[in-house]
């Protein structure tokens, strides 16, 4: 269908591989062109709900972030060397048994550096996932899950749908009291809003709750024991795989075994999802389908990643620039090219449905009186 919404784990793939991406790379030039490519494209495809809004937040998050990382760098020191001193902090004295923590002293350029490059890798991480927030319906996301997960699933999605729903909450309030002349910020307008914005939530609590209730949520089939026997061996197991796997992915000694370990991970783990689906008696109303555009979506996040991770091992000085000593970053032509892979989404995805406005019921005309 040409109207038909995007498949929700497409975003999430997506906005993972970009998240991944962004940890092959301290190049901030790199790292702020990850953070446009997933901003056009949410402010390209995302629609109206609650849940949409909720970008803007993770981004003040990565900023707090940042200063958090320039804060503990400058406070407590880096083991990264300097010559450029930038200022010098007075130097509490600690004790021999805090060795190697320093609590003030000199402040070096380098270290400054070194700290925004770090922070503001995480901070991207953090956007990337606030893109999948904003673009990923999180009720649609429960319907594609494996039953074996679904309860997780449940508490998951309830949690990623109330945050918007507070932060709608908050700004509402702020907006009626401000309407009113009534303070809202400070210390006493925090007091007003925080107790509404609690009973609202509450209230939804016990909503849903009751709503649960009511669709026999939490009822589970009879299995054989051997059956769950079975399932216990092949998700644990699967899961000790993939981290295995991915541990000798990670290291040049697991070279060998790294990537045998993680595919039998793999295989085994959604073995056991599968057979662990079968406790779970639901029913799913109109799945969501994996058309050819979730393909093109979660691709481009994945060649992005793909790419970068390339670029990471043939030229690590353009993707990680060095501090000592403290150069200017460039940017490395193949590797921005790459990440501009990732605007595919915001040609190929459907455009954002639009809430019709409601038109007033019209009742029988009224015959004016001559």
């Amino acid at each position: 269908m040409a109207g038909a919404q995007l498949h929700p784990g497409a975003w999430w793939l997506w906005a993972l591989a970009l998240g991944t991406a962004a940890t092959r790379t301290t190049n901030p030039l790199l790292l702020a062109l990850l953070m446009a490519t997933s901003g056009y494209v949410v402010a390209t495809c995302r629609s109206h709900a609650p849940w949409a809004r909720s970008y803007a937040t993770f981004v003040k998050l990565a900023l707090v972030v940042i200063l958090i990382r320039l804060f503990f760098a400058v406070v407590l020191g880096s083991p990264i060397p300097g010559t450029h001193v930038i200022v010098t902090l007075p130097e509490l004295p600690l004790p021999d048994w805090a060795q190697g923590i320093r609590l003030g002293g000199r402040v070096t350029a380098e270290t400054v550096v070194f700290a925004f490059y770090d922070g503001l890798r995480l901070a991207t991480l953090l956007i990337c996932v606030g893109a999948a927030n904003a673009l990923a319906n999180p009720t649609r996301l429960l319907k594609s899950l494996p039953g074996a997960l679904y309860e997780m699933g449940v508490a998951v999605v309830v949690a990623l749908t109330y945050a918007p729903n507070l932060i709608a909450d908050v700004q509402r309030l702020r907006a009626a009291r401000r309407l009113r002349g009534r303070p809202d910020r400070g210390i006493r307008g925090l007091l007003h809003v925080g107790l509404p914005v609690l009973e609202g939530a509450l209230e939804r609590s016990v909503a849903l709750a009751a709503a649960m209730d009511a669709r026999g949520y939490g009822r589970t089939a009879d299995v054989p024991p051997r059956v769950r026997r079975t399932t216990n061996a092949l998700t644990l197991g699967g899961l000790l795989g993939v981290c295995a796997g991915t541990y000798g992915l990670l290291t040049a000694a697991g070279g060998t075994y790294g990537l045998p370990t993680l595919i039998a991970g793999l295989a085994a783990a959604v073995a056991g999802l599968r057979l662990g689906g079968r406790r779970a008696l639901r029913t799913r109303y109109r799945p969501d389908r994996w058309d050819a555009r979730a393909w093109l979506v979660a691709g481009s996040g994945v060649a992005v990643a793909a790419l970068l991770a390339l670029a990471a091992a043939r030229d690590p000085a353009a993707l990680a620039p060095g501090v000592v000593p403290l150069v200017a970053p460039a940017l490395p032509l193949w590797p921005a090219a790459a990440v501009l892979i990732g605007l595919l989404p915001a040609f190929v995805s459907p455009a954002p449905r639009e809430s019709a406005p409601r038109r007033p019921a019209l009742g029988p005309a009224r015959k004016e009186p001559s």
